[in-house]
């Protein structure tokens, strides 16, 4: 049985608040296969953005151990953390953070400026693939603030995907979405899902949580609760449902 692609054991991760010690992880044991589709839950303080900081290898916990693709994270330098978080990551946050001044094309060039081995020529092909691939070759020459929200994080998925990721990370994706449009940006990451990419998304909705294939409960630092969903929602088929007119953007 191969490994899985990420493997984490004990983790903790403690904050110092003034003479306050905040332990917002208390020992976290999370194993994800390849090709997984995830949702992370739990309220605010429950300690899931702080569990997907260090998944990003944003931060560093501060005992327990996490492998990703088979590499100890805790062994690496600060810069091999960046290469690697470049290389294995891709991050797609709730506020886009796109470059406004920056067209949707040079906007997913940008993982890649950090890839010294591949020249302009196949910079530029690769995020015209990704941007093919999230349906927006026709919008690759706009700015942000000439597409609409969804298209937005679509944009943003495409610079998650240019590197070709082991894992996506998504942090309340469709939090400033509409419901349509949500469904729109769940069935595309279903679909990237279903040709193998592994995907973990943090959510408090549990609605959106169902297009998943399971979910980890956070709380109080600890996971309290794992489900492994027999049938996820399908959003393609809750779009083909819905109202042409309804939630429209």
């Amino acid at each position: 049985m191969s490994q899985p692609v990420i493997s984490i054991k004990g983790i903790k991760k403690d904050f110092k608040v003034g003479e306050i010690t905040v332990h917002a992880l208390r020992g976290i044991d999370l194993e994800v296969e390849e090709g997984e589709f995830i949702a992370i839950m739990g309220a605010s303080g429950s300690g899931k953005s702080t569990m997907l900081n260090v998944l990003g290898c944003l931060d560093q916990p501060t005992s327990g151990s996490y492998w990703l693709d088979g590499v100890e994270i805790g062994s690496l330098s600060k810069n091999e953390l960046a290469r690697l978080r470049n290389q294995k990551l891709g991050f797609v946050f709730q506020s886009y953070n796109l470059l406004p001044r920056t067209t949707a094309l040079e906007n997913v060039e940008l993982p890649l400026y950090y890839n010294n081995k591949i020249t302009s020529k196949d910079r530029r092909e690769k995020a015209i693939e990704a941007l093919h691939a999230v349906g927006l070759a026709d919008r690759m020459h706009h700015m942000p603030n000439q597409m609409s929200g969804g298209q937005q994080q679509r944009v943003a998925i495409a610079r998650a995907l240019v590197n070709d990721p082991r894992v996506i990370l998504a942090d309340e994706a469709t939090g400033n979405l509409d419901t349509r449009t949500s469904y729109e940006i769940m069935a595309l990451l279903q679909y990237l899902n279903e040709k193998g990419k592994t995907i973990i998304f943090v959510t408090h909705e549990h609605e959106i949580a169902r297009f998943m294939n399971r979910s980890v409960q956070f709380k109080d630092g600890l996971v309290a609760r794992k489900d492994n969903f027999e049938k996820r929602f399908l959003a393609a088929e809750l779009l083909a449902m819905m109202p042409s007119n309804q939630n429209l953007i």
